[in-house]
């Protein structure tokens, strides 16, 4: 059986990711799903990464899935066969550090994306492995948790009595009157700061064809609360830089967001920084939603004084 590395280049790719080893051995796995921590025993196994000159042996994170049974989700109509079957491992090397993570080949096929992938690059009976150097582990981790069980943590609780959705556990880290909590943010090293990790998700998402998972990350998103405008204003950045210009949703939802906080932007200096500097459609967009919100408030404030006069103009006739 042979065995081959599968590089996915990416439109702004940085420094070339290590080369792979090739190994006969195969991966391990637990039969319980979720993320795990192990370290490489060099003295037993050779390393299926090249150690790069320079840096530290460290721990990898796997994600382990279940090799029997797993929880299809509404975007796994794309996959082809018996989903409860036994289906061929697929390892994925994922960022920077090439951390390793591994899952059904038929339920990474419930992406457009994995299943082009899949049909065009790998021969049969050969080992599939796939680099996505630019993607966040983390990120990627959340990904596979929605494949596998239709949402990530933490998950969307639905509410019968009042017929709403909260976040679970978000009654217990205290709530806010709208029933959102602190929004968690992730490092990403394409813009070297932090990010909204729910965009972050939105736009892998976009990007692996997951339409559902977009809904989801947008439903979180709007869920939380406690962000300050550096990072809202970074996270809008990358939605715009990760989403296409057809997108009506998440990038609404930050044009929405910085015009209800008008009045901490206008006295924002990052916000006068990244104005400064341009090189993204944000503000030109940003622009026109604040031109239509004041035509809004126009046209509602002249209805009311014309309604106003009609009634005292009525009132004046009157005998």
């Amino acid at each position: 059986m042979s065995s081959r590395c599968l590089d996915i280049p990416h439109s702004k790719s940085g420094s070339r990711p290590p080369k792979l080893v090739r190994s006969s051995s195969s991966l391990s796995f637990a039969k319980e799903a979720g993320i795990s921590k192990r370290r490489h025993d060099l003295r037993h196994r050779r390393p299926n990464v090249a150690t790069v000159p320079g840096t530290v042996a460290r721990a990898e994170y796997v994600f382990k899935p279940n090799q029997t049974q797993f929880k299809p989700t509404s975007d796994q109509s794309a996959s082809s066969g018996n989903l409860n079957a036994i289906s061929p491992i697929v390892t994925l090397l994922i960022g920077q550090e090439s951390r390793i993570f591994a899952a059904h080949e038929n339920v990474l096929s419930a992406s457009p994306f994995f299943k082009n992938v899949i049909d065009t690059q790998f021969s049969e009976g050969e080992t599939k492995r796939i680099l996505l150097p630019n993607e966040e582990p983390e990120i990627f981790s959340s990904v596979l948790e929605y494949l596998y069980k239709g949402d990530y943590h933490p998950r969307l609780v639905h509410d019968k009595r009042r017929d709403t959705w909260e976040l679970e556990g978000s009654a217990a880290a205290g709530r806010n009157g709208n029933g959102g909590r602190e929004a968690p943010t992730i490092y990403h090293h394409s813009v070297d700061g932090e990010v909204l990790k729910d965009t972050v998700i939105y736009c892998a998402g976009e990007k692996y064809g997951l339409e559902e998972l977009k809904r989801i990350a947008l439903r979180k998103q709007g869920l939380q609360c406690g962000r300050v405008a550096s990072t809202i204003l970074t996270s809008a950045r990358y939605a715009y830089a990760n989403t296409p210009d057809t997108d009506s949703k998440l990038r609404a939802h930050y044009l929405s967001l910085i015009i209800r906080g008008r009045n901490t932007f206008k006295r924002s200096g990052t916000m006068q920084l990244e104005m400064f500097h341009g090189g993204s459609d944000l503000f030109f967009d940003l622009f026109v939603a604040l031109c239509n919100h004041v035509d809004d408030i126009s046209v509602a404030s002249s209805t009311q004084q014309n309604t106003q006069q009609s009634s005292c103009n009525e009132d004046g006739s009157q005998p």
